[in-house]
């Protein structure tokens, strides 16, 4: 069995996981889970249930770069920074703007 304490984000004062931590873990399980490096990470918002997140990676690298896959991760943790799950919301060309 794995000790889990070194998993577990740094504390704020008030007790919970700083942002810039939650991201950092969220970030390192997400890699371990997939082998996919998030390159960006545009959202991050506290839920009844822990946190919630989304993830940009790199699916297929291609040249020229504006033409890689890229993917949008939704990503849930804990309350204490712990990864419960994920789903791939989309999935686009890196050149390719919202149609927003």
């Amino acid at each position: 069995m794995t000790d889990r304490s070194d998993e577990t984000p740094e504390k704020t004062a008030a007790g919970g996981p700083s942002p810039l931590a939650l991201l950092r873990a969220a970030r390192e399980q997400l890699v371990e889970l997939t082998g996919l490096y998030p390159e960006a990470l545009p959202r991050l918002e506290r839920t009844d249930e822990g946190w919630l997140l989304e993830a940009e990676v790199v699916e297929l690298a291609r040249v020229p770069e504006t033409m890689s896959l890229m993917a949008l991760y939704e990503v849930t943790l804990d309350p204490d920074g712990l990864l419960t799950g994920y789903r791939r919301l989309r999935r686009y060309e890196r050149g390719r703007s919202d149609r927003r």
